[in-house]
């Protein structure tokens, strides 16, 4: 007989994606069912998240017998309330450090924008805990800086559908890139080619741009981010590369691309619709390189300081074992590399 003991001494957790559209989150329990109420000030998409250890992580055990005010497109409102039948999830809930997050989004498409004539699309991943590192998929591998495996937990986000391409960087910037070399036909050279020979400052420079025309916030992901998105976020099969077990189908590496990047979109994309976080070209991240812990961390953005910055991914010049999901690699932000380019995030 499944048996059932709440302990509820902590506040609850309200987290809003934008805005602070969730406040006044609470709960209370009658019996097998647990009530969280909320107020919500605007129209979204509503999804609520249990954690065990105190709002360190969240997502186990899994909400999926959920009813009430949860879901897409709920409206605004004081008195929402969300029903979750706890018994039909989990045999046992058990602790002192029971919390939940109420997330609210503004829709959970994808998004397309246009720049300079130029469009490029974002897509949405969904926020969820996974393990990041050497997982065992990996097989023999992994290096050691892809250890310890560790718990993860994201809020939503938008990646883009693939590396910015040539093109989006002249619409934004109003000239190609010209340093060390350019981009060149030996290369790689063309509108739907990733951007490469590109800094970690010049790729500041870009997004600064960026937001001004477009109104929005974007910036490069996270490592975490990057990895999450790269295993297919909640849709993940648990692939060593970025879409397939098979690195030909979805990477252009050292066997097969002729010692050149290749146009974007041209081999399969991952379980959320993404191309190229397998080979092509390298991408910055966010954080300074450093080395894993094996403590759980809800939104990380790595040390606060480095000599190197992380690049992840691989490349078209690499060979398979270094274009697996969780390979990690990094460089100086000055450097300007015929396989680096990058990727853009943008939060809701």
């Amino acid at each position: 007989m499944k048996r059932l003991l709440f302990l509820f001494l902590l506040v609850s957790v309200a987290v809003a994606a934008q805005a602070q559209r969730v406040s006044n989150v609470t709960f209370r329990q009658e019996g097998k069912l647990v009530y969280i109420g909320y107020s919500l000030s605007e129209k979204a998409d509503v999804s609520v998240e249990v954690s065990t250890d105190g709002g360190v992580t969240f997502g186990y055990p899994r909400m999926a017998h959920v009813s009430g005010d949860v879901g897409k497109d709920v409206s605004a409102g004081n008195a929402k309330s969300i029903t979750w039948d706890v018994l039909q999830d989990c045999e046992r809930l058990q602790g002192d450090r029971i919390c939940f997050r109420v997330t609210a989004v503004k829709g959970s498409s994808n998004q397309t924008f246009t720049v300079g004539g130029v469009p490029f699309t974002m897509i949405f991943v969904e926020g969820g805990t996974f393990t990041m590192g050497c997982t065992s998929e990996q097989g023999d591998d992994c290096w050691d800086s892809e250890k310890p495996v560790h718990k993860v937990t994201l809020s939503n986000y938008y990646i883009g559908e693939t590396e910015v391409t040539q093109a989006l960087w002249k619409a934004v910037m109003g000239t190609e890139s010209t340093h060390s070399g350019g981009w060149t036909t030996e290369y790689g050279r063309g509108d739907n080619y990733p951007a490469y020979r590109v800094s970690y400052d010049d790729v500041k420079t870009f997004i600064s741009r960026l937001n001004q025309k477009t109104g929005r916030t974007f910036r490069m992901p996270t490592e975490a981010e990057w990895e999450y998105a790269a295993r297919g976020g909640k849709k993940s099969r648990g692939y060593k590369y970025s879409g397939s077990n098979t690195i030909g189908d979805v990477a252009w590496y050292t066997d097969n691309s002729g010692s050149k990047t290749h146009p974007v979109k041209q081999k399969q994309a991952n379980e959320l619709g993404i191309y190229d976080m397998s080979g092509n070209v390298y991408e910055w991240c966010s954080d300074w390189y450093g080395g894993y812990s094996s403590s759980s961390q809800s939104n990380p953005i790595g040390p606060d300081k480095g000599s190197y910055r992380v690049i992840r991914g691989g490349y078209w010049g690499i060979r398979a074992r270094n274009c697996r999901v969780s390979y990690r690699n990094y460089s100086a932000p000055s450097y300007r590399l015929n396989f680096l380019g990058f990727r853009l995030v943008l939060l809701p």
